[in-house]
């Protein structure tokens, strides 16, 4: 327990000794809170989690260490702080996130936190920190800040004048985009399918559901270590991360845990075998809410046959049939990534939002 200023305290979140025992009160307060607090910030749902869904996301494993803290007023939970650290460059990169509700900002609470958190992350090794940040424009807003990419830009307001004043540097600017399903999307995504088709006539679709099957488990493994590696990340300096086959079934149980879907569209070079490029679309419990689309990739080998095209329209179109209730689909790109940016607009998607990539580097 430590004291904050306002009469505010923080305190570790104690999980459960098993993710599988369930929730604990606390821990749906915690969830509660987080979901409350992103509502806040982005004026959607598309991030929210059941306190179920959230517990397995809280436990540490092979990749990644994880804290949690909360910040607590007169006995009710009012913020959430988190400590991810990274195990693929030695612990020395951690993702660090601190989030009050909005009735409690500016009391010098964030920043208080914001500090220990600092502090926990120094004494673990991590020598830089890095967040990402959901801004927009509004009253507090003071010009707009650009990226250094020379590539988008995001309003300079409250969250990135806080992330400024302690010390973070915007590395990075991601658009937001959903697609919305409506009476053209099916059609234009079959036309855009067949059209990659004919440019990619060495090369097959194939589709899993998660578990990955054995047969393409090292496969994905590789692509899945590529999204480190040949995804545009400025200056953010992300840890090339190392994949095989064990961290591909953790990957694939931690969804598992949390209730989730996903569906994995790949293209396949017909000759050698290869696994080459591909999509991942999820899903939480509830078939309702709206679609994640994740990571997508293309070998840069196999570049320049409409992969990325092909993969998404033909994962886009194989979701609409098994999950026709989910109304939208969300992703991230970053506004350098033009190639993925021109597909995602050629299937109907559009901006909903900017946020930021921002990086700290600790002393």
């Amino acid at each position: 327990m430590v004291e904050l200023p306002a009469g505010a305290t923080l305190r570790p979140l104690e999980l459960p000794a098993r993710a599988d025992a369930g929730p604990s009160p606390i821990v749906r307060e915690y969830a509660a809170v987080r979901n409350a607090c992103i509502r806040e910030q982005t004026g959607r749902d598309d991030d929210a989690q059941t306190a179920e869904a959230l517990l397995p996301l809280l436990y540490g494993d092979a990749d990644m260490r994880r804290s949690q803290w909360y910040v607590e007023i007169g006995g009710a939970v009012v913020g959430c702080a988190a400590l991810n650290v990274f195990q693929d460059d030695g612990a020395a990169t951690a993702f660090g996130t601190v989030t009050l509700r909005r009735a409690h900002q500016s009391r010098g609470i964030g920043g208080a936190v914001l500090r220990l958190v600092e502090d926990r992350a120094r004494h673990e090794g991590v020598r830089k920190l890095v967040g990402w940040s959901e801004h927009h424009a509004g009253d507090d807003a003071d010009g707009v800040l650009p990226s250094p990419t020379g590539f988008g830009a995001v309003p300079r307001e409250r969250s990135a004048r806080f992330l400024i004043r302690h010390g973070f540097t915007l590395e990075q600017v991601e658009r937001v985009s959903a697609l919305v399903w409506d009476g053209s999307t099916v059609a234009r995504l079959e036309a855009l399918r067949r059209d990659a088709e004919m440019h990619s006539r060495d090369y097959r679709v194939v589709q899993w559901m998660l578990p990955t099957p054995d047969a393409h488990i090292d496969g994905y493994a590789w692509m899945k270590s590529r999204m480190s590696t040949d995804v545009p990340d400025a200056e953010l300096g992300m840890p090339v991360e190392m994949w095989d086959a064990d961290r591909v079934r953790r990957h694939d149980a931690r969804y598992a845990a949390r209730g989730a879907s996903v569906l994995v569209t790949a293209a396949q070079h017909i000759a050698t075998g290869e696994l080459c490029a591909f999509n991942e679309l999820a899903i939480r419990a509830d078939h309702s809410a709206s679609t994640d689309q994740e990571d997508t990739l293309v070998l840069s080998d196999h570049r320049g046959h409409r992969l990325g095209t092909l993969v998404k329209s033909a994962g886009l179109l194989s979701w609409r049939e098994r999950y026709p209730l989910s109304p939208r689909v969300v992703t991230y790109n970053a506004e350098e990534n033009r190639p993925m940016l021109s597909i995602n607009e050629a299937v109907g998607f559009t901006p909903i939002a900017y946020e930021g990539a921002w990086k700290k580097v600790l002393t």
